[in-house]
């Protein structure tokens, strides 16, 4: 006979210290730690198809949403919950100690409670699980995250972009790229992820990848590439056109130019938020004659200044 008058088996509601494997007087850290430690172990993530795991994982996440709250923590501990969370009508039984005890609920209570917010808890996901989270809250009724790896042009990811993409279930996405995304990124689609039954999707993470550019190549919000330029056009300066993230420009080469020489064009760069833009650094190299030539060789044998030259003085 139950305490309540029916009849049947005493049900024994779960200890969350023993779940956890800590004792009653662990410290915060320390259970926090234990729960760490077992829904890495098994997470449905790191275990597709194992419904013996994902119990386990509920079961660890029901505990810690005892354990995990300071004030539902201190009720279970003087035996007001028991590890369901659910209400008592009754002290617990002598011998039993906290959160032990049969059946008595208290009529009208669904012992849902307000516990430990697991959406308080994404540092602990993201730690275990790079910000992958398969379930919303110990009822598991957020669909799995999904995660991809999505490789973009260098010009795409600087000026933005729109790509369509095929999802594993045949549907089509427009993921949207917006300017100045850098290298390992992640852009999260709300909502667009597995669904669980009877409940709410998860999201799809989505880390852009940046393919490597002949032309231009990027150092934070500032893009750099290399212009060769002429012997004369060194010497004697000129204007000459180089190729930026929005299209060609015209800028001026001094006279007497080194080749290793840097322009500078002030907001040719990626974005780097609230409006602003990065550099373009354009190094100048000084390219000769392809396949020599013997008028230059000449002037240059006969050139006696070049010979007062000391190129390496710095070396000294």
């Amino acid at each position: 006979m139950r305490r309540d008058g029916t009849r049947g088996e005493r049900v024994m509601a779960k200890n969350p210290y023993q779940i956890l494997g800590v004792k009653p007087q662990a410290s915060d850290t320390e259970v926090r730690a234990a729960f760490r430690k077992l829904a890495k172990q098994y997470h449905p993530d790191r275990n597709p198809g194992d419904k013996a795991a994902e119990e386990s994982f509920k079961e660890i996440s029901s505990a810690f949403d005892i354990l995990g709250d300071a004030d539902r923590r201190k009720r279970f501990d003087a035996g007001e919950i028991d590890g369901d969370g659910r209400e008592k009508s009754y002290r617990p039984w002598p011998g039993y100690g906290p959160g032990y005890g049969p059946g008595g609920y208290r009529p009208g209570t669904d012992g849902s409670g307000q516990g430990a917010n697991f959406d308080d808890l994404g540092d602990i996901f993201a730690d275990l699980f790079g910000g992958q989270r398969g379930y919303r809250d110990r009822t598991g009724q957020r669909g799995r995250d999904l995660r991809y790896r999505l490789d973009v042009d260098l010009l795409d990811a600087v000026n933005g972009a729109t790509r369509r993409v095929t999802m594993p279930d045949g549907r089509e996405l427009d993921i949207t790229i917006p300017g100045g995304l850098e290298d390992g990124q992640t852009l999260r689609l709300k909502g667009q992820g597995e669904k669980a039954p009877g409940g709410v999707a998860g999201d799809v993470y989505v880390e852009i990848k940046i393919r490597p550019h002949p032309v231009f190549r990027r150092e934070g919000a500032d893009i750099h590439i290399e212009a060769p330029i002429s012997l004369k056009e060194a010497v004697l300066g000129g204007k000459i056109t180089v190729p930026t993230i929005s299209g060609d420009v015209s800028v001026t080469v001094p006279r007497n130019t080194s080749s290793g020489a840097i322009l500078r064009l002030k907001g040719r760069g990626a974005p780097r938020g609230k409006g602003a833009r990065g550099d373009q650094l354009v190094k100048l190299r000084i390219v000769l004659p392809e396949g020599g030539d013997s008028e230059l060789e000449d002037f240059v044998r006969h050139w006696k200044a070049g010979e007062r030259q000391q190129p390496r003085k710095s070396f000294a």
